[in-house]
């Protein structure tokens, strides 16, 4: 099997690859992807490990709080709906802007002074293993942030407190899909959906082929095809640096 992927390649560097070469290369990629570490496992048993972490407690915190307090409140009109719409319709833009620009954030020196993030930094160490299961999650210090900040943001921002706290409670719900999607797509749990299939192959792309593409996590062929960053794989070469991000490790 490894002299067949070296041929492959060889054929490829050297310009007479085929369509038919380039796909086997690129399932060659997939296979590699599939560790011989990785053991079945059933969704119940990814779902109750999932808890072991703090940051899905943490939102799920938010989320009963806000959404008691959503009840408590009443005031229910239909402009309540539409600030949850439009965030669940840019939520895949949402995710591929923060993946491009906040967690994928190179470390700059100004006047003597390294511009980094813990996000960033964590971000970089799940690149480095992307089967640490503790570095799949938003780390608990920048989450606490993150909650204050879109709180304290929402309250200000809406003239009711029900149109406040609706968009509150959407806004957990979504972070905690993503957080159940991110994991699930690291842990030993195997597609079984056709569309659970397409996210974890484009995410895992994007983590064992080339890190410059294929950055949304809960969806697929959304943001990524819009701005361009869904390309196909067979056409991509493999990056050497999808573990060691800007290769500063």
């Amino acid at each position: 099997m490894n002299l067949r992927r070296t041929l492959i390649r060889k054929r490829a560097r050297a310009g007479g690859a085929s369509d038919a070469d380039a796909r086997a290369r690129v399932r060659a990629d997939e296979d590699a992807q599939s560790s011989p570490r990785r053991t079945e496992v059933t969704l119940g048993s990814a779902f109750r490990a999932f808890w072991r972490y703090p940051s899905p407690w943490m939102i799920s915190g938010v989320l009963v709080t806000v959404l008691a307090c959503r009840v408590a409140t009443g005031d229910w009109r239909v402009d309540d709906a539409y600030a949850p719409v439009i965030l669940i319709l840019l939520f895949p833009l949402l995710e591929w802007l923060i993946h491009v620009f906040v967690l994928h954030w190179r470390p700059r020196k100004v006047a003597g002074v390294v511009l980094d993030t813990l996000l960033a930094k964590k971000h970089r160490e799940h690149h480095v293993d992307p089967r640490q299961v503790p570095l799949v999650f938003i780390p608990w210090k920048a989450l606490v942030w993150v909650i204050v900040g879109y709180n304290a943001a929402a309250l200000i921002a809406f003239p009711r407190l029900g149109q406040a706290l609706t968009f509150m409670v959407t806004v957990a719900v979504a972070g905690l899909v993503y957080e159940w999607t991110h994991y699930l797509i690291h842990s030993d749990y195997r597609p079984r959906s056709r569309a659970y299939k397409a996210v974890w192959r484009n995410h895992r792309l994007h983590h064992y082929k080339n890190e410059h593409y294929w950055f949304t996590v809960t969806t697929t062929a959304s943001a990524d095809r819009l701005l361009g960053t869904y390309p196909d794989p067979a056409t991509v070469e493999t990056s050497p640096t999808a573990k060691n991000l800007h290769g500063v490790g």
